[in-house]
């Protein structure tokens, strides 16, 4: 039998064995939502032979209306079943997250997750067995009312590594670590953060692809394990002003084989940071192609209240191994944990497109050689305008408008993702950053209603 062929047997024994009653077949559509399409475990054989259909054209940046008839390819290695009740009832409803194809059965250039097997499959093609992800999600909860409704009242007044009785999200934080291991996480850490509300679920790196999914998994269990003990849980990266921002720093290495090839092996730079030239033209293709990375990796109009200077955000084109002011991060860690830490995604991104765009500005860097900059040892937010620039330090992008304009300029990133990604990425950025120029805030009537 084929390892399909074993796959599929497994999956429906378990599905007869944990009495599943429903199959939810997920994906993410251009903007990083998760979709899904839930049939009754009757139709089960028709998902495992790829027959499911759903209608394209009403999801956002897919087809147009006569091009509605698409298929779900689940991945079978994703099944999993949720392990809360979905009733009162105790029924159960497992999960297979899904790539798209069209109705000629192609993969559809469309789909996020297969542009993000198409860098993969790149790197593969230089050379390299892996490209491993490690991510650190921050979000937040805050409290519901009567009706379930979140509120803007956070859950504790806690900070960095606090106990209780400040951190009263511990026992939230220990229920969501519970729920992941059951679904086959292999959890690190989790912690309060340094915001009031504010928490973090660090869990094991994984290959790109895998990581992808368990970002669209965790926040998952995050709002649903909240929303069952009261709290609503939001990814929003700057829902308090005044307070640290919400940021998923992403931990990346290559490998082949079962060697990290950043780790340095007695190269020109292995004397300075223990980093091979490998590692180094990566970090110069990262540093390279960083606005319009931004663009992907920061897809909201609050995305830039975080980063802005004074919140621990990078604001900055610049690298660093001994402090977090950079935009990335060269942790202490050597031998195989050797890695770069990109500190400015945030959690609206789109983890298969962001984690695409990241890879392939790195095999940029190391195809082309790219030499990053000097390391930055000193604060940067100390440091002024000439300063940063006799250092060969840029700004990054300070709007979602500005930071769109670096994207379309950067074919490489266009080409890695696809066209039609990009382009239908950023026809609704646009609309969103207009419907935001338009409104008038608070801030604004507060400032300048009473003076002029």
């Amino acid at each position: 039998m084929s390892k399909t062929s074993d796959q599929k047997t497994a999956i429906r024994q378990k599905v007869k064995e944990e009495q599943v009653e429903f199959i939810r077949v997920t994906f993410t559509d251009v903007l990083g939502t998760i979709k899904n399409v839930e049939v009754p475990v009757s139709q089960l054989d028709k998902v495992l032979n790829n027959d499911l259909m759903f209608d394209g054209s009403s999801i956002e940046g897919f087809v147009r209306i006569n091009e509605s008839d698409m298929y779900l390819y689940p991945d079978l290695s994703t099944f999993l079943i949720f392990p809360w009740a979905t009733d009162e009832h105790g029924g159960k409803v497992a999960r297979l997250i899904a790539d798209v194809y069209t109705a000629d059965r192609q993969p559809f250039a469309g789909d996020p997750r297969i542009a993000l097997k198409k860098a993969v499959a790149a790197a593969e093609r230089d050379g390299f067995t892996a490209f491993n992800v490690g991510t650190e999600p921050e979000f937040f909860l805050f409290k519901t009312d009567d009706q379930g409704k979140p509120t803007m009242e956070l859950n504790d007044s806690g900070s960095y590594f606090d106990l209780a009785p400040l951190d009263r999200g511990e026992h939230v934080r220990r229920e969501i670590v519970l729920t992941l291991e059951k679904m086959g996480f292999r959890v690190e850490a989790a912690h309060h953060e340094v915001a009031a509300g504010q928490h973090e679920v660090d869990y094991e790196y994984t290959d790109a692809v895998d990581a992808a999914d368990k970002i669209q998994t965790f926040k998952l269990v995050v709002k649903t394990i909240a929303r069952q003990n009261g709290y609503y849980a939001t990814f929003m990266p700057k829902p308090v002003a005044g307070v640290n921002g919400s940021g998923m720093h992403t931990n990346m290495s290559l490998f082949k084989g079962d060697q990290n090839v950043f780790n340095g092996s007695g190269d020109r730079h292995d004397e300075r940071l223990g980093l091979s030239d490998t590692a180094m033209h990566f970090l110069g293709g990262l540093l390279e192609h960083a606005p319009a990375i931004t663009a992907i990796a920061n897809p909201t109009v609050n995305s830039y209240k975080r980063l802005t200077p004074g919140f621990e955000a990078p604001v900055y084109v610049a690298w660093s191994a001994s402090n977090r002011s950079p935009m990335v991060r060269v942790p202490a860690s050597r031998g195989q944990a050797t890695r770069l830490e990109l500190r400015t995604v945030d959690p609206t991104t789109n983890p298969y497109t962001v984690l695409a765009a990241i890879l392939a500005a790195g095999l940029d860097g190391i195809e082309q050689k790219l030499e990053p900059a000097a390391a930055v040892d000193k604060n940067i937010y100390l440091m002024d305008a000439t300063e940063r620039k006799r250092a060969g330090i840029r700004d990054l992008p300070d709007t979602l408008l500005a930071a769109l304009t670096e994207l379309e300029q950067d074919d490489l990133l266009i080409d890695a993702i696809g066209v039609h990604i990009i382009d239908k990425f950023i026809e609704a950025k646009k609309i969103e950053y207009t419907a935001y120029r338009q409104f008038v805030s608070q801030w604004e009537l507060d400032h300048y209603f009473l003076d002029y």
